[in-house]
């Protein structure tokens, strides 16, 4: 069995090849129409790195706690219009947040807390589908544009199955088949499996993405309801993600970095 320092030398290995991959297959004519950068299909080219600001302390407005700062929460609205149960299990989240957030597990945030968590993404854009590889975790994900529709389910996907088409400059993404073990926050806002997501990712300029996301879970929510924040692109002449595997943290123990190494880690 490989050590743990030997799995992630050949995930990261493997992940560089994809991406190798993927970045030489959708030539760039970096055209310019209202200041949004387009592919040589014409439609806006999404690729590149992205983060938003703020992070994923809580989605809904919020005060200054030992664990948060002050927020204003990406809702459009306000609040979750939650079922009454549902309402008393975010409760419950809330108070054992510190080791209830499946956040601490490391594996995935999930959709669409993956794209506002706080850690930036890299966007991969061909004819036939987007690719976004997600720091925390490196986690990946597709969004199929090739007319494709999603598996006969019912299926479980940590992140769902993501089926995609253009409206204009928009990016329309349908997501469904969640598994209901990820949260929305750090503060217990949850969903179900039974949870479908419409997200749409517009161009505001060249550095600039207006992302909304549409939430429908018939078990949880009355109503569907969105949220709503931008994506800024990192331009630094390093920009790059980082490693990020938390959980093996636990075994770091087991393979120290020599002294003379220590300052570049």
């Amino acid at each position: 069995m490989p050590s743990q320092a030997t799995a992630r030398t050949l995930r990261g290995a493997a992940a560089l090849a994809l991406l190798l991959a993927l970045a030489g297959s959708h030539p760039l004519t970096a055209q310019q129409g209202s200041g949004i950068v387009r592919g040589s299909d014409g439609k806006p080219d999404l690729s590149g790195i992205w983060q938003t600001l703020g992070g994923d302390y809580d989605i809904e407005p919020h005060a200054g706690r030992a664990d948060a700062p002050p927020g204003l929460g990406i809702v459009e609205g306000g609040f979750i219009p939650y079922q009454p149960w549902a309402l008393e299990q975010r409760q419950k989240n809330f108070a054992s947040r510190a080791t209830a957030d499946p956040r601490t597990t490391c594996f995935t945030l999930g959709t669409p807390r993956g794209i506002y968590g706080g850690e930036p993404i890299q966007i991969f854009q061909r004819p036939r589908d987007v690719t976004i590889l997600h720091q925390f975790g490196h986690s990946v994900r597709t969004l199929h544009t090739n007319g494709t529709e999603h598996p006969e389910g019912p299926l479980d996907f940590w992140a769902g199955d993501s089926r995609a088409r253009w409206e204009g400059d928009t990016l329309v993404v349908d997501v469904v088949y969640f598994n209901g073990e990820t949260w929305l926050d750090r503060a217990g806002n949850f969903h179900s499996d039974a949870l479908h997501v419409v997200e749409r990712w517009t161009p505001i300029d060249a550095n600039t993405i207006e992302y909304k996301a549409t939430l429908e879970d018939a078990k949880v929510f009355t109503r569907p309801w969105t949220l709503a924040v931008h994506l800024h692109r990192h331009r630094g002449a390093n920009a790059q993600l980082i490693e990020n595997y938390c959980y093996t943290h636990e075994y770091d123990r087991f393979y120290p970095v020599p002294a003379g190494e220590a300052r570049t880690r």
